[in-house]
């Protein structure tokens, strides 16, 4: 598996990349939908840059005090050119969907994570009097603040004195979920991925995701320039950005759930509104693929996401809060 991963990531740098440009005419707002008409159709292997906005709205970023010279155009036109009722039931502005053919009901979607770049210089980090993990903390209080980014040291000023090592990533990457679940809010990871806030799924990662509907149906969007496992006040270094994928169609799997793995690690993900629940489901599904791929009993299998696993709370704030399993590559001989 990781020599697989590594020569499609090195294959996808060899070969021009489409691009996807963000406007009103490609982005799904607060949703992902089987019933959404695809923006992009591409081959099995293409490889596709995809532009990105960050989850907030031009008069919100401006009362926050950024200037209106340094709010993205892209993100003005959208705003002003997507029907009110072409929105919800969740609030994330999502690039796609992009339509892979071959994809097929049953099948895997690998979506290898080429690279990830920054589009503007500030992030924002807010929280409502209703929102996040803490909310009776803060009654009827809203705090928003603007954090500047450097993209050439990779470090993000939060305050005076204060400054965080950036890994970008997407909080909100996946694909449609099944017909029967219609229209599901851009909220609530679930089954197809969605807003799963996993800051482990950087560049170089590959993210494995069932798949529903015919063509996958990809999506991509609230970029975060990092974040803390948890994502405690609902929100991280929330910013735009720009996304390098190689899709790689992976037949007839019957995954249920998304999975990831990095140059150095496998992730295993549970999403459920209990605590335990989601922590179960991650742990069950690491068991269930160590047992499937590295030989072992299932037995075996949970004895060593003991010993050498670690579990990690996702993120607490999204309806249906996610945990994952990550076990080190390293520890077996053949990855």
């Amino acid at each position: 598996m990781a020599k697989t991963l590594l020569f499609a990531l090195a294959l996808a740098t060899l070969l021009p990349a489409q691009h996807l440009a963000v406007s009103s005419k490609t982005v799904a707002w607060g949703h992902y939908w089987s019933g959404d008409t695809p923006v992009l159709t591409v081959k099995d292997g293409a490889t596709v840059t995809v532009d990105t906005l960050l989850t907030n709205s031009p008069t919100g970023l401006a009362r926050a005090g950024v200037p209106d010279d340094q709010i993205e155009p892209t993100l003005k036109e959208v705003y002003a050119n997507v029907p009110r009722e072409a929105r919800g039931p969740g609030g994330h502005i999502l690039t796609g969907p992009i339509f892979i053919t071959g994809a097929e009901p049953g099948d895997t979607l690998a979506v290898h994570i080429v690279s990830i770049k920054g589009r503007i210089n500030y992030a924002y980090n807010s929280f409502g009097p209703r929102t996040g993990f803490l909310p009776q903390y803060f009654p009827g209080e809203h705090q928003t603040k603007i954090i500047p980014l450097d993209w050439k040291t990779m470090i993000a000023h939060f305050a005076p004195g204060v400054d965080i090592p950036m890994h970008p990533f997407f909080g909100s990457i996946g694909v449609a979920p099944p017909e029967a679940d219609g229209k599901h809010s851009s909220v609530p990871p679930d089954l197809m991925g969605g807003n799963m806030d996993n800051k482990d799924l950087v560049a170089g990662t590959t993210v494995y995701f069932p798949v529903f509907v015919p063509g996958a149906l990809f999506y991509a969007g609230d970029g975060h320039a990092g974040q803390g496992d948890g994502e405690m006040d609902i929100t991280a270094l929330e910013t735009s950005l720009e996304g390098t994928f190689k899709f790689q169609v992976i037949k007839n799997t019957q995954q249920k759930w998304p999975r990831a793995e990095t140059p150095t690690e496998y992730i295993s993900m549970g999403f459920n509104k209990d605590l335990v629940a989601a922590t179960t489901q991650a742990a069950e599904e690491m068991i269930n693929f160590l047992a499937a791929t590295k030989g072992m009993t299932k037995e075996d299998a949970y004895m060593l996401c003991s010993v050498a696993g670690n579990v990690h709370v996702t993120e607490l704030v999204d309806q249906n809060v996610g945990v994952h399993v990550l076990v080190p590559k390293a520890i077996f001989k053949k990855p």
